[in-house]
């Protein structure tokens, strides 16, 4: 993956400019109707599952879809299936969340944060250093792995506590790519990110 904080420094950027192409990607991606948002799903889903790095990786997180985001379920259904170990993220407090592992979708994840889909108390929690995959969601991405996220720095302050070099993967749908995202100090990049059209590679 790519770490933009190692970079010579950041793109000076406006945080609005950030702000605008985070609120225009995600209205165009709540404009997808359900049922090409689902068929499109499927399909990102489908090209996520046939990376050599989920094949490869015996433990990996991956978020619960919520509202309008690349849903999920048959991606995890196929996680579990092929015998890995499959945690979900928890908010714990602001800008701090952990994974857990789960068994079964339909019983281990409840409405938490902001009403997302989460791993219900009593789970087993996984550290980020075990995980071999991270799969991640966000508002807009960039053909560099750039990411806009939701604004509340999760994924920024989990992603630099798992092991140097593992993937951060990107799920996203076309209508969320922009020509180039501003980067600022925190951010961070993916260095796959799958939409239904194409696998971007960015090391």
């Amino acid at each position: 993956m790519v770490d933009r904080r190692s970079d010579a420094g950041p793109r000076p950027a406006p945080a609005a400019a950030k702000i605008e192409m985070r609120r225009r990607a995600l209205a165009a991606r709540d404009a997808l109707p359900g049922a090409e948002r689902a068929r499109l799903s499927a399909r990102v889903c489908a090209r996520a599952a046939a990376l050599p790095e989920l094949d490869r990786a015996t433990t990996l997180m991956l978020y619960a879809s919520f509202r309008s985001e690349v849903e999920t379920t048959t991606l995890l259904s196929w996680a579990l299936k092929a015998g890995k170990i499959v945690c979900a993220p928890r908010v714990l407090s602001p800008r701090l969340m952990a994974a857990y592992r789960i068994a079964d979708p339909a019983a281990d994840l409840l409405p938490g944060a902001w009403g997302i889909p989460e791993p219900r108390e009593g789970l087993e929690e996984v550290p980020p250093e075990r995980m071999d995959v991270v799969v991640v969601p966000g508002a807009a991405f960039d053909a560099a792995g750039g990411r806009c996220g939701y604004g509340g720095g999760f994924y920024d302050s989990y992603l630099p506590r798992t092991r140097a070099g593992i993937p951060w993967v990107a799920l996203a749908f076309e209508v969320q790519l922009v020509d180039e995202l501003p980067c600022e100090s925190h951010d961070l990049a993916c260095g796959i990110v799958v939409t239904e059209a194409r696998t971007i590679r960015t090391c």
